[in-house]
């Protein structure tokens, strides 16, 4: 029965996070519609001179406060030892700021600061939503490969299925993610409380937890790997998406399912990989897989015609499922259980650095260099973090296949 409980809670669980997740890529295919909408064209503001600028000040700003609030939010779970409530208190109030954006063009005079200050605001709920959400899933039995593999198949899904998506209800109407994205964070602040709250029954202070987490520096490896990981994803999210529009001429339609041909075996894949981990440990899939997926973004940015392009980003999508799950086992590998709440946080802000990067170092490289010179950044950065953090990672790998968190360090 206890089995059967997890294999449930672990379904749940794992559709919270892909509708946060396809709640967030529901904006990115039309993100240069959206800003215009939502006033940068008028704005005549020095964040908005071009739509590369709108867009990255707009994503900037959510993952501004995904970097600034994440470990709170950890932190109060931890030393509360709940995780439940604060996902429906970050889900609701989310999806209130979510629906407070689609209302800003029938309003008429909010100036684009005051979007991006809502933008800040939304932000730092869902992240609280998003985080905690993965932090149960770490909680569950079963598998530290299998429970993260859960947790990026729905990652990879959302994205997968959000980009498509939302690039068909902006040809509809530029505010229409934003609306659907506030119905399925207000589902999220209902479906969550069926739930099994498992968080360990062990009361810390925040200094008690920020001391743990300092004694246990291997987790800065997964969170370096989790750094560049989402630095591409944040390249691609915005860079990558206007990259296609200019390069190939493509709409917001056909750029979502451009992006679908990363994010769907990226999404599919991330299950059996993350179980793959759990048996061969996490070496092979983290420094091999990041390694390949660099030299793939290469061949992304040089692919001649979209059909290459489309074969190149499905090859970058199952590498990225090789190495994904098995970066957020190992963190779940090396953590104390009544620090996880903290050391899920700390993954998810270097996660957050990462896209906040992807947004500002490619649009700045694109914008001065070219996209050439970007794309050679981003994919090289992935290369050189497996060269350098590989005997890291083999020897991390072994000690928590036999050895409990504190032995690792």
């Amino acid at each position: 029965m206890a089995a059967d409980t997890g294999d449930r809670d672990r379904v749940v669980l794992a559709a919270v996070v892909f509708a946060v997740m396809f709640s967030q890529l529901l904006l990115y295919p039309g993100i240069a519609t959206l800003v215009d909408v939502l006033g940068a064209d008028a704005s005549g503001s020095p964040l908005t001179e071009t739509t590369l600028d709108a867009g990255m000040w707009f994503f900037v700003a959510e993952f501004a406060a995904y970097i600034a609030f994440v470990g709170l939010w950890g932190i109060v779970s931890d030393v509360t030892g709940r995780r439940t409530p604060f996902i429906v208190v970050g889900a609701v109030i989310g999806a209130l700021s979510y629906g407070a954006l689609a209302l800003v063009p029938a309003v008429g005079s909010v100036p684009f600061e005051g979007v991006l200050a809502l933008r800040v605001f939304q932000g730092a709920m869902t992240v609280g939503a998003f985080s905690l959400t993965m932090t149960m899933l770490m909680d569950l039995p079963g598998g530290h490969g299998k429970n993260m593999g859960a947790a990026g198949i729905a990652i990879g899904l959302g994205a997968a299925l959000g980009a498509p998506v939302g690039g068909q209800l902006t040809e509809v109407d530029p505010v229409a993610p934003l609306v659907v994205a506030a119905g399925l964070l207000l589902t999220v602040g209902v479906v969550v409380a069926a739930v099994d709250d498992r968080t360990p029954d062990v009361h810390r202070s925040a200094g008690a937890l920020l001391e743990g987490i300092k004694r246990r520096p291997s987790l800065s490896v997964p969170y370096a790997f989790g750094f560049v990981d989402r630095m591409t994803a944040g390249f691609f999210a915005l860079v990558g998406t206007l990259y296609f529009q200019e390069t190939f001429g493509l709409e917001a339609g056909t750029t979502g399912l451009l992006l679908a041909c990363f994010f769907a075996p990226f999404a599919l894949l991330q299950y059996p990989f993350g179980s793959l981990s759990d048996r061969i440990g996490r070496t092979i899939p983290i420094v091999l897989g990041s390694m390949c997926y660099g030299v793939g973004i290469l061949v992304v940015g040089v692919a001649p015609t979209v059909a290459t392009a489309a074969i190149a980003m499905a090859t970058i999508g199952v590498l990225g499922a090789l190495v994904s799950p098995a970066t957020m086992a190992l963190v779940t590998d090396l953590a104390d259980e009544d620090e996880r709440g903290l050391a899920m946080a700390g993954f998810n802000l270097a996660g957050s650095l990462g896209f906040l990067g992807g947004f500002l170092v490619g649009s700045i490289v694109a914008g001065q260099f070219g996209y050439d010179l970007a794309f050679l950044i981003v994919g090289g950065l992935e290369i050189a973090i497996a060269i350098v953090a590989a005997p890291i990672v083999f020897r991390l790998s072994i000690a928590s296949d036999g050895l409990g968190p504190t032995e690792c360090d």
